[in-house]
Parts: C-alpha cells; sequence; structure tokens
C-alpha cells in the first residue's frame, strides 16, 4: 500500500473551508475580455492577493499592467533549495451562451460531487490549490521544501496582451530555477498528473495582394491569381505529408523528444474516446 500523502491530514481537516474558499473566489466574475467586468477583474486579483497573505506568502504585490492586473507573492527561506516559480491566472472566459449552462456560471454548483463554476478548473481552482498547499507546509512543517514565487495573470484568457512587458520588466523578481505552469488537466480524478510539456503559439496577421484594385472575375478569374487561392497554397505549404512543419529552420533549435516511458504515462478512459484518441476525435 502506498504510503499516506503527507498533507493529507491537514487537507482532511480544512477541506470545507477551502471549498468555501474556492466558491467565494468563483462567484467573481473575471472575465477579462469582456471590458464591463474590468472592476471585477481587478476584484479577482485583490482577492488573490489577500489569499496569499492569509496563508503566508510575503513581498505580495497587485502587478499594474496596460491592461489587467498580475498578482505575485513568495516564500525565500530554504536556503541551499531551488526557486521554482509557479505560474496561473484569475481571469475566466465569457460564459455565453447562458442557456446552455445547468446553473448559472458564477454561482459554484456542486453537483454528483464535483464543483460546478466558470474558473473552477481554469484557473482558479488549481491556483488556490497551491496557496493551500503553502499553508498546509507552512501550518504543518513550519516552511517550504523550495523557495517558491507565484504569478497569477489577469489576461490569459485574451491571449496575454501585456504579459511580455510584464516578464521583461520583473525579470529580476521572478528569476527561478524552473517553471510550473499550473494551468493544465489531470488524467482523471483519480490520477493526479504532471505535464511535462505544451505547444506553443504563434499568431500573425498575413495580408496577400494580388492586385492594385478589385477585378471582375467574369473578365479576369483565372487569367490574374486570387488572393484567397495564395493564401490557401501559404496554409498548405506550412507542413508536408507528415504533418511536420515545413518552414525551413523551424527545427533548428528544438531538442529532439526522449523516447516514450509508458510506465511514467498512463492512460485514464476519462480521457480517451471509444476509438482511443483525444476527445473530439472520431474514428
Amino acid at each position: 500500500m502506498p504510503p499516506a500523502p503527507i498533507l493529507a491530514g491537514y487537507l482532511d481537516r480544512e477541506r470545507d473551508r477551502i471549498l468555501q474558499d474556492l466558491v467565494a473566489w468563483l462567484r467573481i466574475p473575471s472575465i477579462s475580455a469582456d471590458p464591463r467586468r474590468e472592476s471585477d477583474v481587478r476584484a479577482s486579483a485583490e482577492w488573490c492577493a489577500a489569499r496569499m497573505r492569509a496563508v503566508g506568502l510575503e513581498h505580495i504585490e497587485v502587478i499594474e499592467t496596460a491592461g489587467h492586473p498580475a498578482v505575485y507573492g513568495d516564500w525565500l527561506h530554504a536556503e541551499g533549495a531551488p526557486t521554482v516559480l509557479v505560474y496561473g491566472h484569475h481571469d475566466v472566459q465569457p460564459v455565453e451562451p447562458l442557456d446552455e449552462w445547468t446553473s448559472p456560471p458564477f454561482e459554484p454548483t456542486v453537483r454528483d460531487g464535483r464543483l460546478f463554476a466558470r474558473g473552477a478548473v481554469d484557473d482558479k481552482g488549481q491556483v488556490l490549490v497551491h496557496l493551500e498547499v503553502v499553508r498546509a507546509f507552512l501550518t504543518e512543517h513550519g516552511g517550504l521544501p523550495v523557495n517558491l514565487k507565484l504569478l497569477v495573470e489577469g489576461e490569459e484568457e485574451v491571449g496575454s496582451p501585456h504579459f511580455d512587458h510584464l516578464l521583461e520588466t520583473e525579470r529580476e523578481r521572478l528569476a527561478c530555477d524552473g517553471v510550473v505552469v499550473s494551468d493544465t488537466a489531470m488524467l482523471g480524478p483519480d490520477r493526479p498528473s504532471m505535464c511535462t510539456g505544451l505547444r506553443g503559439l504563434v499568431a500573425l496577421d498575413v495580408v496577400v495582394r494580388t492586385a492594385e484594385a478589385d477585378l471582375h472575375s467574369g473578365s479576369f478569374g483565372g487569367a490574374v491569381p486570387n488572393a484567397a487561392h495564395v493564401a490557401a497554397s501559404l496554409v498548405a505549404a506550412l507542413h508536408d505529408a507528415d504533418g511536420r512543419v515545413a518552414v525551413p529552420g523551424f527545427y533548428d533549435r528544438v531538442r529532439p523528444s526522449p523516447p516514450p516511458r509508458p510506465e511514467r504515462s498512463p492512460r485514464s478512459p476519462s480521457t480517451r474516446t471509444p476509438s482511443g484518441g483525444p476527445p473530439g476525435c472520431g474514428p
């Protein structure tokens, strides 16, 4: 039988309080994409900062950006231990269409042992787990095994438009030995999981012009290149027949993937379709 988790007793005692704290945070409609919710996103940041103080973090600050605020806190008393930066976000996605919700998105509701609300698992629930683990370690053991920095962004759900600037201006404060992105999933309710890699994203605006003015398709169609066809050809040329990126030099600085280790990558039926693929994929 595996040993009991070292914080099991604390979590059993504090479970109801932790749940109520999460419910309180989830009631804040911190929709970063909605300008009408600007004050709510700020209220969410302030709530997070207050929770950081309550659990025992230090140097807490609501960091202003050109958009919505982020929140920072740390605990740096593990001499000789590495410093880990945990990233999360407190903003949430829009909730429309409302008529598709079984219960209102900002009225957290428990059904079949699960808590339903916007942000429960993206990403307030995960952030609160880290905060409560900090509280548990400080309460039960008097300290943390590592130095910890926690950064909770307020614009993740709108593409993090000001995050690069924040990282640049705060690079000294955020210096660390490793980063944990606390915005991923578990393989199942009984399978705590650690994600070791995420795919990146590049967004571009591309303008294709094939003429100086609009041309009548009846007179010029076929003779003059169609910008839509050219754009489609460009997109099609980005990958080869095996799905690899065909842009020259794209893989020059990419480290090869290590060989798969099935014993460290268990599959859970809850995350696979009957055909064996991820959700949304047919046979």
